[in-house]
């Protein structure tokens, strides 16, 4: 076993560190914190003592699991967590689960048994309702995205109201051909819910649904987008706009568009979805759904945050507000 020098040249801190720290006092710095913490898990120094760190106070650790770390939306997301987190006195650490309906069950459920955690904050993708059964109520969890689970504090943006907008948006120029390009064949939620605005949007245009303009993708990903695009290009009905369903498609559907020769807005009009940085900076620059990420972010901290400290009421459903940003890729 680690004695406790070994830890404090391992976190690169002085040994009294290392022992306020196991003691529980609150004058040290988050980051310190974390790095000690870390090595005396890395390390298995005294697991006894880590008890009893979590039996008298906070660590001061938060976990934000994602499904991905390298798309845009994310990336952004995570960037309002640490921020924002660090007000909060946490330290946001992030974790990837691709997905993985079990990667996601054991990173939530790493609570009881000797974790560093306070609380995990959670997207999941794969996670059906019935796995939520499996995670104890008393476990400091907030959700974020389109899949509910009962029980638990959840925040969200309204995927339909934000989908028949932008929708709305193509239509009320004018166009009559409109795509959407994001559909999954593997019941995404956030996906489904999307085509739903959609084809709302058009039934209160007095537009017939057309399934030839639906673009089928594997991800939300730009070569995903390209080569949707160039399907709905090839296909028997011809867009004359295109609803994405995040920006990183929008961008992808952009290339097959200039390789065309298409002109955007004027034979194509784009709208995309997420509004992340890239979009600001394409040529033209991408008209896009923006939700708001600080609120997310924020309402997400101060749920689990109650949690914590146990002053949570019942648990609810939030949702985070969003705005339609016009600029030259439909106009």
């Amino acid at each position: 076993m680690a004695t406790r020098r070994e830890v404090a040249e391992a976190a690169n801190v002085s040994v009294r560190t290392v022992s306020n720290v196991v003691n529980g006092f609150p004058t040290i710095a988050p980051e310190t914190r974390a790095r000690v913490l870390r090595a005396i898990e890395e390390m298995d120094y005294r697991p006894s003592k880590i008890a009893r760190i979590l039996k008298r106070g906070r660590s001061g650790l938060v976990a934000l699991v994602l499904p991905e770390l390298d798309t845009p939306y994310f990336a952004e997301l995570t960037r309002a967590f640490v921020e924002l987190g660090g007000e909060r006195g946490f330290t946001v650490i992030i974790d990837q689960t691709d997905g993985d309906p079990q990667r996601e069950l054991e990173l939530i459920n790493q609570s009881d048994h000797g974790t560093l955690f306070d609380g995990v904050i959670v997207s999941p993708l794969g996670l059906a309702d019935t796995d939520a059964d499996a995670i104890s109520s008393e476990r400091p969890v907030v959700f974020l995205g389109e899949e509910t689970h009962p029980g638990f504090d959840h925040v969200r943006i309204d995927n339909f109201a934000a989908a028949r907008e932008a929708t709305a948006h193509l239509l009320d120029s004018g166009r009559r051909k409109v795509a959407a390009l994001g559909a999954q064949r593997t019941l995404v939620r956030s996906s489904s819910i999307r085509l739903l605005g959609y084809r709302q949007a058009l039934e209160d245009a007095g537009v017939a649904f057309d399934p030839d303009l639906i673009g089928y993708v594997e991800e939300f990903r730009r070569p995903d987008g390209a080569a949707a695009m160039a399907r709905l290009l090839d296909g028997p009905t011809v867009p004359d706009a295109v609803f994405c369903f995040s920006d990183p498609l929008a961008l992808g559907a952009m290339r097959t568009l200039h390789e065309r020769g298409l002109r955007i807005p004027e034979d194509v009009a784009l709208v995309g979805f997420d509004d992340i940085e890239d979009g600001h900076f394409s040529f033209p620059t991408l008209s896009s759904i923006s939700p708001d990420k600080s609120f997310i972010a924020s309402r997400a901290l101060e749920l689990l945050s109650a949690h914590i400290d146990g002053t949570a009421v019942k648990p609810g459903e939030y949702l985070a507000p969003h705005r339609l940003v016009v600029r030259e890729s439909s106009v």
